[in-house]
């Protein structure tokens, strides 16, 4: 499929199977439009975003679409697709350029084949009225979840004054409003979201879905009084090793069917490109040799993340648990086993599914349960090279080592829990 994005009024070359407009409402039935509100949250806020970071926004938004836009079902093998993507952009010639390692990172991330091109006609507001430049030193994702909040509260632990950035999602929102307003609240807090409205049906794999985070993040880095006197800003993503890794569980759990946007050969993709387009934003994860059980154990604040904690949420299936987490699948899972780990009392109010045990047909159906079961199992007949295998490449990575380390204490974590559960 071909899909197209471009501001109202720009036009698209011939050939766009399926359009979207930015930054604005969409212009008839059989148009998409994505970001329609964004501009007037930076506005609202006085916000001086520069050129290079709107051109990465309008590209994260475009490939947010594009992912949702084409379904899997539709490709031969019922997963990887061929994606062809046409971003208008304000610097084509600059980012033309760069090409080649934007669309190493998406087939990284999404495990599709990318054949991105750029056209002139991007978004760029012009100067605002009033622009406020922020006095914070440092941007941090805020996502509701418990990387996050544990990544705030230990960046105002140890002095320093972040921006905090959120993309809404539905039953997050009330969390994210409360963690900002409990860790930082003299930061300003944005929440912002892509809106991305679709013709027809849409994907739910959603593999791009964190590269408008990032976009999002760099926006509001670059809006920091500190970036306009030439000082690096460092974009904080706050997310535990193993789940960054997420090395397959099982062998039928290759490549992208797990999730890798924060994987650091992914986000070193996307911290090329931005050096590239001379945007001096650094993207870290402090946590990239930490579980989430080491996050928990080792956060600076532990009474208000005892007292905040059980409200974080994990669960990949919440939304269609009608906002309750599931309790069964891996993001789940390693919520639980990382509270096993720290020795405190799971907080969370409720899980969908808080017995692992349970036979019969309700067992059957606990397939991430038993895909962590037959990790743990191969491991223990066959030796933790023969579960990691290539997904630690050492000519991708630096430091494999020390990652292989973080994936073998986190499998250790989920295997103490799972036996705490009587299930293996």
């Amino acid at each position: 499929m071909h899909v197209g994005c471009a501001p109202a009024g720009t036009a698209l070359p011939p050939g766009i199977d399926r359009s979207y407009v930015l930054y604005g409402p969409r212009s008839s039935p059989e148009v998409g439009c994505v970001g329609g509100l964004l501009f007037r949250v930076i506005q609202a806020y006085h916000l001086p975003p520069t050129a290079r970071a709107w051109d990465f926004l309008s590209i994260a938004l475009s490939v947010v679409a594009a992912d949702e836009a084409c379904l899997r079902a539709h490709s031969p093998n019922g997963w990887t697709r061929q994606i062809a993507l046409t971003v208008s952009v304000f610097d084509p010639a600059f980012w033309k350029s760069q090409v080649g390692t934007l669309q190493e990172a998406l087939q990284f991330a999404t495990g599709d084949i990318w054949r991105v091109q750029f056209v002139d006609g991007g978004f760029l507001p012009g100067p605002l009225k009033q622009s406020k430049p922020r006095p914070e030193n440092i941007v941090s994702l805020l996502s509701g979840g418990m990387d996050s909040l544990i990544g705030a509260i230990d960046l105002v632990a140890a002095g320093q004054r972040p921006l905090l950035v959120s993309q809404i999602a539905k039953g997050d929102k009330k969390a994210q409003l409360r963690f900002a307003k409990a860790v930082a609240p003299s930061s300003l807090h944005v929440q912002v979201n892509h809106n991305t409205q679709h013709v027809g049906r849409s994907e739910r794999s959603q593999r791009a879905r964190s590269l408008v985070f990032f976009g999002f993040g760099v926006l509001a880095a670059t809006c920091l009084a500190r970036y306009g006197t030439g000082d690096r800003v460092e974009l904080i993503v706050p997310e535990n090793g193993f789940i960054s890794l997420n090395v397959p569980l099982t062998p039928l759990r290759l490549g992208s069917l797990s999730t890798r946007t924060t994987h650091p050969h992914c986000l070193a993709r996307i911290q090329a490109l931005l050096e590239a387009a001379g945007l001096n934003v650094r993207l870290r994860n402090p946590y990239q040799l930490k579980t989430k059980g080491e996050m928990l154990q080792d956060c600076s604040d532990q009474p208000l993340l005892k007292r905040l904690v059980g409200n974080s949420t994990s669960c990949g299936r919440y939304a269609r648990n009608a906002f309750t987490q599931c309790g069964r699948c891996v993001p789940c899972l390693v919520r639980r086993s990382s509270f096993h780990r720290w020795g405190v009392t799971d907080p969370t109010p409720t899980y969908k599914y808080a017995a692992l045990s349970t036979p019969g047909p309700r067992y059957r159906d606990f397939d991430d349960v038993r895909a962590v079961a037959f990790a743990v199992e191969t491991v223990r007949q066959r030796g933790l090279d023969a579960w990691i295998g290539g997904a630690l490449n050492s000519a991708q990575l630096d430091g494999a080592g020390d990652l292989r380390g973080v994936a073998q204490r986190g499998l250790s974590e989920l295997e103490q829990f799972l036996r705490a559960q009587g299930v293996i």
